[in-house]
């Protein structure tokens, strides 16, 4: 079996990156109740590009920091409403994007949702992690600790 056949084994919340998206780090919290991942974003727009659907969003990617934003572009690849864990219903962008969780990558899901008010602006649901990780509830950081603000160059 190779590592990339191996299966991860991560805490309840996990630094992780969303290269193509630009977002070289972005701390999420690691939820087998949720079944959709979910992404931080506001400023959402739909547009299309040489024929093909596409969204312009902006992201706070680091925690307690308003002022920081990443603008990223991705191809939309439907709309799903969505049910949180309040019982609201929503209608929200379904993205596809490559998550890179320390030395694995694989391609997951996004669902787009302003997470303001949340302490994570990244939820990362069991569908992105099936067959791929265990989660130790007990833990945190599994795959390592990232400096956000030195990440992204920030003081």
């Amino acid at each position: 079996m190779t590592k990339n056949e191996q299966l991860i084994t991560l805490g309840w919340r996990e630094w992780v990156s969303l290269p193509e998206l630009g977002l070289p780090a972005i701390k999420a919290k690691v939820d087998t109740g949720a079944r959709t991942s979910a992404l931080h974003a506001f400023d959402i727009e739909q547009y299309t590009e040489d024929g093909i659907d596409m969204i312009r969003f902006l992201v706070h990617p680091v925690q307690k920091n308003q002022e920081f934003i990443v603008k990223c572009t991705a191809p939309v690849k439907e709309q799903r409403q969505v049910t949180d864990s309040g019982g609201h219903r929503e209608m929200r962008y379904v993205i596809e994007t490559l998550i890179v969780i320390d030395t694995y990558s694989f391609p997951i899901e996004l669902t787009l949702t302003d997470r303001d008010t949340m302490r994570f602006k990244m939820l990362l649901g069991r569908t992105a992690l099936n067959n791929r990780a265990v989660v130790n509830p007990a833990a945190s950081f599994k795959c390592g600790k990232k400096d956000a603000k030195h990440v992204y160059g920030l003081k």
